[in-house]
């Protein structure tokens, strides 16, 4: 049964626009900071991952804890903790950090923190004043979902440094594909505040459209260790062939975790998130039956959602498969994400079927 629909509150509407420039203005500022961390940060030594992997053969040979004397006292110092993901990965320490380890490249670190928490804030209180507005859900349309998909992303993160998780090196790179989706949803995709149509009147809304909103944001979060993962790989592997890497090149990769931990990293945050992806696919087919009758049709956002699905499962199978770890996994997870882009943008606006009411 369709409830009745509720009158617009422009005021609300208008509110939620402001918070939503609002949160634009302060990422500007926490993008600004992030650069002033990496580029006070780079004035640090970077040649970590050089030193580990010309030193490597004496560090096999050295005992696993050590004896110093510092004074009187005898200190022990416990080996260096390193990451391999597969058999034949190179052993290198993750690096530093975005600041590079400096007191002032940090402290840009924390004031970029702070700023995307503010950010944060004001855009989640911009989704909020949406739905109410209207007292719906606020992903009714390609708009809203852009919003809300960038709110999440965003939390993901905070959530993880809130956790005491090593993320703080993702911090410039969200926050300026955020400012992408911002512009973007608030320069082509902006619809007004406004009613459903019939077939979104339902509970399934709430439940099939906030679990895709909240996996997309997490296959971002996969796809950007993925992409990182070849960039710091690629170096690793320059060193250690003896290749000479631009300076340039040392200075920022030498500040993201070594190739092996952004490998387990995209792999976990995908393999986390793909059961509840598998979720929202049964979702959307139950919704399907209420609103339209059938609980499948072949239609293009059914097909792709299900195409992405089947990315997903072979990138956690041939993952879990020794022969393709590594980049082969990274480019299928790519892929991966690419199909969920697709899905959302591809085939909302290029393609018709039953969700064109995506607002665009």
């Amino acid at each position: 049964m369709t409830p009745l629909a509720a009158e617009v509150n422009e005021n609300l509407a208008q509110i939620s626009n402001y918070l939503v420039y609002s949160s634009m203005a302060v990422y500007t500022l926490a993008f600004l900071a992030h650069i002033a961390e990496w580029t006070f940060g780079s004035r640090s030594k970077v040649a970590r991952t050089a030193a580990a992997l010309t030193t490597a053969p004496a560090a096999a040979a050295a005992p696993a804890v050590q004896v110093r004397s510092q004074g009187t006292t005898a200190v022990l110092d416990k080996p260096k903790v390193v990451t391999r993901s597969a058999p034949g990965s190179r052993d290198v320490p993750d690096g530093p950090g975005a600041a590079g380890g400096t007191a002032q490249g940090d402290l840009y670190g924390r004031i970029a923190v702070s700023l995307t928490v503010l950010g944060f804030l004001l855009q989640a209180g911009g989704v909020v004043a949406r739905a109410a507005s209207v007292q719906r859900a606020p992903w009714g349309n390609m708009y809203e979902f852009s919003i809300t998909f960038s709110t999440v992303a965003v939390g993901t993160y905070l959530a993880l440094l809130a956790l005491k998780k090593n993320v703080r090196w993702l911090g410039l790179i969200l926050i300026t594909t955020v400012l992408l989706d911002l512009g973007v949803a608030t320069t082509w995709l902006y619809t007004d505040s406004d009613q459903l149509v019939p077939a979104l009147h339902s509970y399934w809304l709430w439940i099939h459209v906030s679990t895709a909103i909240f996996c997309g944001a997490v296959f971002y979060l996969g796809a950007a260790g993925a992409v990182l993962y070849l960039l710091r790989d690629s170096y690793e592997a320059k060193i250690a062939s003896g290749g000479t890497p631009s300076k340039i090149a040392a200075s920022v990769l030498e500040r993201f975790p070594s190739a092996a931990s952004l490998d387990k990293f995209s792999y976990r945050i995908n393999a986390a998130v793909f059961p509840l992806w598998t979720f929202t696919i049964i979702a959307g087919a139950i919704w399907a039956g209420d609103a339209w009758g059938r609980y499948w049709g072949w239609d293009p956002k059914e097909v792709w959602s299900f195409v992405t699905w089947v990315a997903y499962a072979a990138y956690l199978h041939a993952r879990a498969t020794a022969g393709w770890k590594g980049r082969k996994a990274a480019y299928l997870a790519l892929f991966a994400f690419a199909c969920w882009v697709w899905n959302y943008y591809g085939v909302n606006i290029l393609l018709n079927g039953k969700h064109s009411y995506a607002g665009v």
